[in-house]
């Protein structure tokens, strides 16, 4: 059966397009439609962008027509989420008092997508400030998940998730702080990259001071994408140098070759909380789609990780404490007040010293997993130990937002250490996705992905199914 255009993956489109098979503009029309069809069914794409994606797609055509050198994304229909600067564009980041936030030029990630190629056709949504696993504010509203309403779309590249999933792009950009990309993904049948920490260069041109010191080692840039060959494909283009971010690494994304079977430990709780039978399963099925494929998979629980999720808390804490708090208190909604000051109620406030002693700890911290993957240079480990949340479970009071921090506690520990973690879909439970997360040593971002297709390989591109229906 031939399959529409916006059906095709990054890399297939590409190709397309350098073989002559397509034109850009045919590339970028069949999304823009599709973006048309259903994007008030979800609510993902906050900022339509056609207009202008379909007269970058001419100039595209014309440059291919030129015989000039083509980006390895030319043509390719992108979205960009609303939280990071594109050129003359808002950057309201959710929050109706940032509306006429003008971005002056465009953002690392989002100059790197140009470079190679990449048409953006919408700006994508978040949650206010970017704080949640649910992706809902009060200037552009509720997003939903594209397989079934009620749940959410995660958070907090909802938006982006939501779209790519819908086929609205072939590519979602997104962030990740506390597994802003791998829980999307999760939650809607999508594969992901979180890359290590100063792989893909980020700096916000519009910001009014620079990040405290532990989002700077804690949170990234990456791509959300149907199929792991485009998230690859994707990550290359986002990671070229930009000298706007000095933790910018000229590392291979390729490493060097491993001669024995690459060891894979698994675990289900390693950071204490009880699995879901349903997330067991997901995991027991993805350990055996890696055995099959020649991985030494052994049930094996990584170092630490109570602590490492504790770490996270403490450091994020004191600087939302210290930085945003009163930001969100002067400009939030009633939701996003209640998910800070439940966050803050969650752990005891750190004082200086105990800032300090935080930050110190995480060397010791990822000292501890950096020994531990000698051995084992994969981990498969659950993104959530839950099937996915209802939408604005996280609004049930302290103790439920508690209960779910220490359901995420393994999505988050993997920031504190700035690690590389691939989500990859494994199937359906009740309707709605369910996935893994391998998380690979530092700047092996390609051992993680080689897992992530070796289980894709055998469950399939998730989202076919969606468009199915």
């Amino acid at each position: 059966m031939t399959r529409d255009i916006w059906q095709w993956g990054a890399a297939e489109t590409a190709a397309a397009i350098r073989r002559g098979d397509i034109t850009c503009l045919q590339a970028v029309e069949a999304a823009v439609e599709r973006l048309r069809s259903v994007n008030q069914s979800v609510n993902a794409v906050t900022l339509d962008l056609s207009e202008r994606a379909l007269e970058q797609a001419r100039e595209a055509d014309r440059v291919v027509a030129a015989g000039l050198a083509l980006g390895p994304l030319h043509g390719v229909p992108v979205t960009i989420k609303e939280n990071v600067d594109q050129k003359g564009l808002p950057n309201p980041n959710g929050v109706p008092a940032f509306a006429e936030l003008i971005a002056t030029e465009d953002s690392p990630v989002a100059a790197n997508l140009l470079k190679a190629g990449a048409i953006p056709i919408g700006r994508t949504n978040t949650p206010e400030f970017s704080l949640r696993w649910f992706t809902d504010n009060p200037l552009r509203g509720l997003t939903h998940n594209p397989w079934k309403r009620g749940v959410t779309p995660g958070g907090s590249s909802g938006g982006a998730a939501a779209a790519v999933a819908f086929g609205i792009g072939d590519i979602g950009h997104g962030n990740d702080l506390g597994g802003s990309l791998r829980y999307p993904a999760y939650v809607c049948g999508l594969a992901t990259i979180r890359p290590t920490l100063g792989r893909v260069p980020a700096f916000n041109p519009s910001a009014p001071a620079e990040r405290p010191l532990g989002l700077q080692l804690m949170s990234v840039q990456g791509p959300i994408a149907r199929e792991v060959g485009d998230v690859r494909l994707a990550l290359e283009a986002m990671a070229a140098r930009d000298p706007r971010d000095p933790w910018w690494m000229p590392a291979p994304l390729e490493g060097p070759g491993r001669g024995e079977k690459i060891r894979v430990a698994v675990t289900k709780e390693a950071a204490g909380i009880a699995c879901d039978p349903a997330v067991g399963q997901a995991i027991d099925s993805a350990a055996d789609h890696l055995s099959r494929a020649g991985y030494a998979v052994e049930a094996v629980d990584p170092p630490l990780v109570p602590e490492i999720a504790a770490c996270w808390r403490g450091i994020l804490g004191t600087e939302i404490r210290l930085t945003l708090a009163s930001a969100i208190r002067e400009h939030g909604s009633p939701a996003i007040k209640a998910v800070c000051d439940g966050f803050l109620a969650s752990h005891e406030p750190l004082d200086l010293e105990g800032y300090l002693a935080a930050l110190a700890e995480r060397a010791r911290l990822l000292r501890a997993w950096s020994v531990f993957m000698e051995r084992y240079p994969l981990v498969l480990a659950p993104v959530s130990q839950v099937p996915p949340y209802a939408q604005a479970e996280d609004q049930q009071g302290p103790a439920r937002l508690r209960a779910i921090l220490d359901e995420q506690a393994m999505l988050y520990a993997v920031n504190l250490l700035g690690l590389p973690a691939a989500a990859v879909p494994t199937g359906l439970h009740e309707d709605v996705p369910l996935g893994v997360q391998v998380i690979g040593q530092r700047y092996r971002e390609d051992l993680c992905l080689d897992a992530a297709q070796a289980i894709e390989n055998a469950v399939g591109v998730l989202a076919q199914q969606l468009w199915a229906r």
